[in-house]
């Protein structure tokens, strides 16, 4: 082992892996998945299969599977087969839609986000969309995305200032379950921040991504007004405030990997309501780490938890594992605005998370993050305590894949 591996080992880097490393991917569709000589063995009635070379597949392009479906409220399943396909891919229907990835990795049993420093982790279905809102170079970072979930355009369109984009009133709620199962999604505009270029945006629908990964530098994953996504099992990449959005996150099981440092890990904006919300992105169960072991050492004591996108942000991190790559104090105020967004109702929190880049005593005498005692954290701690419906009723949890959501990790807390 040579002197600089000795030295990141001292440092913390490289003793990761926390219970993601125990994860059990969703086994719901792993039949349909397997590669097998016909590759729709094991899969639902009416299963539309999606392949570049398979003269046998009904499309050759995702989206134009997507397109074909009717904009109503029936259920449908796409295969895709191994292969990188790029196009950008857009959701605008009612009806439940699953789309698969083909992989071994859920029959066998192999979690997806249990990466170590200089892990080459790829699911066998990759999807890019190499873009970004360079210099304002688009009229809204949502024309970026790789992946956009939403019922229409302005539904999805991000905006600006600390209330964002004025979605109409009357904008219908789109996918009521939507799910992605073993692909990647990949916006590699440039190999640093150079504008926001979302690998996924989920606005005013429901959507559960398994063992996926999302790959990005900046402003990664977008979570719009009235959205719900839950992460299993993934790896979320970036630089910049690569989780951010208005909705509802909970990401469980998974790697956030740190490509460089800038911003913060979470920038959400939360919204005023006439109930009280839960809109905010909660990580739980997982871990924060270095992408490389030659970004490691640059931007050890670096990387903040986040900062406050508007004063209503929250973001909560839980029994999660951080590395030497976290910036001891935690959280950032937002530099620049007044009180840098921090007021009464923000929230910038932890909750039993450990590691070599934890340090309770610097976050406390930053008075910026907010170590919780476990009735703190006991509003947040899974799925079932922060999804809601738009009109804020409780639970909403019918979309996300039993064979996850029901398994004992839900019975402990």
């Amino acid at each position: 082992m040579t002197r600089f591996m000795n030295l990141l080992l001292l440092m913390g880097f490289g003793k990761a892996i926390t219970s993601t490393a125990k994860t059990i991917p969703a086994q719901t569709f792993q039949q349909c998945q397997k590669k097998t000589a016909n590759p729709l063995h094991g899969c639902p009635p009416g299963t539309i299969y999606v392949s570049q070379t398979d003269k046998g597949a009904k499309f050759q392009t995702i989206q134009g599977a997507i397109s074909s479906l009717p904009n109503d409220t029936s259920s449908h399943i796409i295969l895709i087969a191994p292969g990188i396909y790029t196009e950008q891919l857009n959701v605008t229907r009612r009806g439940p839609l699953t789309l698969l990835g083909v992989s071994d990795r859920p029959s066998l049993g192999e979690p997806y986000a249990n990466i170590t420093y200089d892990s080459v982790q790829e699911n066998d279905v990759q999807i890019y969309w190499n873009s970004a809102n360079h210099n304002a170079s688009f009229p809204d970072n949502v024309y970026t995305g790789v992946l956009t979930v939403g019922p229409n355009l302005n539904a999805t369109l991000t905006g600006s200032g600390p209330t964002g984009f004025p979605v109409p009133d009357d904008t219908p709620f789109g996918c009521t379950d939507f799910r992605a199962y073993n692909i990647d999604f990949r916006n590699e505009f440039a190999p640093y921040s150079d504008g926001p270029a979302h690998a996924v945006g989920v606005s005013r629908a429901n959507a559960g991504f398994y063992s996926c990964g999302f790959y990005s530098w900046q402003d990664t994953v977008y979570i719009g007004k009235l959205g719900n996504a839950y992460f299993y099992d993934t790896v979320v990449a970036g630089q910049t405030d690569f989780l951010y959005g208005f909705g509802t996150l909970f990401i469980e099981n998974s790697s956030l990997s740190l490509r460089s440092c800038g911003g913060g890990v979470t920038a959400w904006k939360g919204t005023n309501t006439t109930f009280a919300n839960k809109y905010g992105v909660y990580i739980s169960d997982s871990q924060l780490l270095a992408a490389n072991t030659t970004i490691a050492p640059i931007i050890a004591n670096k990387c903040s938890l986040g900062r406050p996108w508007n004063a209503l942000h929250r973001s909560v991190f839980i029994n999660t594992y951080f590395d030497p790559s976290i910036l001891p104090a935690g959280y950032t105020a937002w530099s620049g605005q007044p009180n840098g967004n921090i007021g009464v109702n923000t929230t910038l929190a932890v909750y039993d998370v450990y590691g070599p880049g934890y340090n309770e005593t610097a976050e406390k005498a930053g008075n910026i993050t907010t170590v919780f005692a476990k009735q703190d954290a006991k509003p947040y701690l899974r799925p079932v305590d922060v999804f809601m419906t738009p009109k804020g009723k409780q639970p909403n949890i019918k979309w996300i894949d039993p064979s996850v959501l029901f398994s004992s990790r839900y019975l402990r807390r």
